[in-house]
């Protein structure tokens, strides 16, 4: 059950061997233009690099053979250097049988010799909530995670947790200094929206301090190292990493807090993880691996005592990878993470990064370390590298406040789909609960489908309201032709459920099945590109195809009894690969809508 090209091509290579004692294993296929006869066309001009001739000539000449040679051809034209080829009614009917039969239509099953590829995705700083450009970065992960998976690879869906660092303690002096033993419970605040409060207060006092500071006759940049609150947070640090009981307990606590806070925030948008790092272990492997590299000459000390890598050979500049305090850089926890995640996956192939593309250059400079220090899996790293999201007000600033929370807009998306949905008038019938459920399921299939139809590397414009619209390249829009599905499929419950070979079938009815056959072939595109857009778009071109067929074709009202069996097989076979293809980007589809 590949696809017509596919099949096509062990004929004609066989046939041009013959024919024109000539070696072609690759083809040119394209979709036959409208105004001539054909399913699919064979570029011939492709050809003439390998056998000379008439262009023409060729064409007739292997259009009289696969005709010959495949029942399923009924005929052919040329036209010009393009092979028009027909396809006989059967083969697509068969088709279709073929798919019907076929358990997991489309993926590829996981045996014990299948490569192990890790996606990290999420990430989170565990100083604030999750915000707009986490739900980018966790739906395009989890997504990427999934096609792998159906492609016939193991997957194992990784995150680090950036629990350590300068950003922490700052959290942690405010919630010292301002927080008056306030907690979840106390303030009825999510973990991770509390400690994240305290993350914003300190800009703000931190931004006083300065202030008072620079009208004293400091510097800008004297005022910053100098202000109370951060040379705090800077001795914070250092007494986290010297072990200092206290502060590691506060760390300990605050930390759970937030892992609480960003359970509930992962649960809601319907991602989830197998494996979790953490910085403040990982750092420490790091320390190890650049003692190794300074043992080896890789990595040099400056006179200040900090660590470095010269990379200008490689096109690069130099890259700090230990502080001259001691301390750890991201680099350094990196370093560790990568090594730690090999020794725990020996069997690791593969490791995705989806990390926002503002880390390029971090990196291109991890990948050229990690192979500098001689580790061949290293060949295997790739950087998931994706484009902001953007609003209509602006950037988004986390320690000003100025983000767009996480469950704020998984709420708000709720919320539009609610409003949309009951001025469309399109719930009669549902009881309070499934309505709640209903719009859950529409507006974070909206959310979803926005975000992960733009390929990854594109910069969004994120519009709420326009992405739960019912028209268009939208998640509801293709939620809504499921649920039609369902409700044909409830209403032919006693039509018979075989299908015959010798029917005649629309054109209509040829394009959809045509499409249904190239559904595993873009699920391993999507896995090799690291790209759910293209599954995303794959069926929104399913369903154009079924509102041409639905409108035009009549399924129930059919009084010949095959042909309204072919179609409600049809009509069920589109709503199983919507159902398959939507899953794949975590969109759950509705019987009812």
């Amino acid at each position: 059950m590949n696809s017509i090209s596919t099949q096509l091509a062990p004929a004609l290579e066989q046939i041009i061997q013959e024919t024109f004692n000539a070696s072609i294993s690759e083809f040119e296929f394209q979709a036959t233009r409208k105004e001539f006869e054909g399913d699919i066309t064979l570029v011939v001009f492709g050809l003439l690099r390998t056998i000379k001739g008439n262009p023409v000539q060729i064409g007739e000449t292997l259009g009289t053979a696969l005709v010959e040679r495949l029942e399923w051809v009924k005929g052919y034209n040329v036209v010009k250097g393009f092979l028009n080829i027909e396809i006989t009614d059967a083969f697509f009917i068969n088709e279709l049988k073929e798919i019907r039969t076929t358990s997991n239509y489309g993926t590829v099953a996981l045996d014990k010799a299948s490569a192990t590829v890790l996606v990290e995705y999420s990430s989170p700083n565990t100083n604030k909530p999750l915000h707009l450009g986490h739900v980018r970065n966790n739906l395009l992960g989890y997504a990427v995670a999934n096609i792998i998976e159906a492609s016939g690879k193991k997957v194992v869906k990784t995150q680090i947790i950036n629990d350590r660092g300068i950003h922490i303690c700052k959290s942690m002096v405010a919630w010292q200094d301002y927080g008056n033993g306030a907690t979840p419970e106390s303030t009825g605040l999510k973990g991770d929206k509390l400690v994240g409060n305290y993350y914003v207060m300190f800009d703000k006092k931190y931004k006083e301090e300065i202030a008072v500071l620079m009208s004293e006759g400091k510097t800008e940049d004297e005022a910053k190292a100098n202000a109370p609150l951060y040379i705090k947070a800077q001795q914070m640090l250092r007494l986290w990493e010297a072990g200092d009981q206290e502060v590691v307990a506060l760390w300990k606590t605050m930390n759970t807090w937030v892992y609480a806070g960003f359970a509930t925030t992962y649960s809601a948008m319907g991602v989830s993880f197998d494996s979790y790092y953490y910085e403040s272990e990982t750092y420490l492997l790091g320390k190890d691996l650049i003692e190794d590299g300074l043992s080896r000459s890789i990595f040099y000390k400056k006179e200040d005592g900090s660590v470095w890598i010269d990379l200008s050979d490689e096109g690069l500049d130099e890259k700090l990878l230990l502080r001259s305090d001691g301390t750890a850089v991201y680099m350094t926890q990196d370093l560790g993470t990568a090594l730690q995640r090999y020794r725990d996956n020996p069997s690791m192939t593969g490791l995705v990064y989806t990390v926002g593309n503002e880390q390029d250059y971090h990196f291109q400079v991890l990948f050229l370390v990690l192979k500098k220090l001689g580790y061949d899996w290293a060949q295997s790293l790739f950087h998931l590298s994706y484009g902001m999201v953007d609003l209509p007000q602006g950037k988004m600033k986390s320690r000003e406040g100025t983000v767009v929370d996480a469950d704020d807009l998984m709420v708000e998306m709720q919320q539009t789909a609610q409003t949309i949905a009951e001025d469309l008038g399109k719930l009669d019938g549902l009881s309070v609960e499934e309505k709640a459920l209903l719009y859950q399921t529409i507006g974070m299939g909206a959310l979803k489908y926005f975000i992960l139809k733009v390929d990854p590397k594109k910069r969004i414009l994120f519009d709420p309201e326009s992405s739960v619209d019912f028209a268009g390249n939208t998640g509801p829009f293709i939620q809504y032709t499921y649920a039609r599905i369902q409700s044909i499929l409830r209403k032919a419950e006693h039509v018979q459920d075989e299908l015959k070979l010798d029917l005649n079938i629309d054109p209509r009815e040829k394009e959809i099945i045509k499409h249904l056959m190239l559904y595993p072939t873009v699920i391993q595109q999507a896995a090799k590109a690291y790209s759910p857009a293209l599954v995303a778009n794959y069926s929104y071109d399913l369903v154009k195809l079924f509102n041409s067929f639905y409108q035009n074709v009549s399924i129930l009202g059919e009084t010949e009894d095959a042909v309204k069996a072919m179609r409600v097989a049809l009509s069920s076979e589109v709503a199983s690969v919507l159902h398959d293809s939507l899953g794949l980007l975590g969109i759950q589809v509705p019987d009812r809508m």
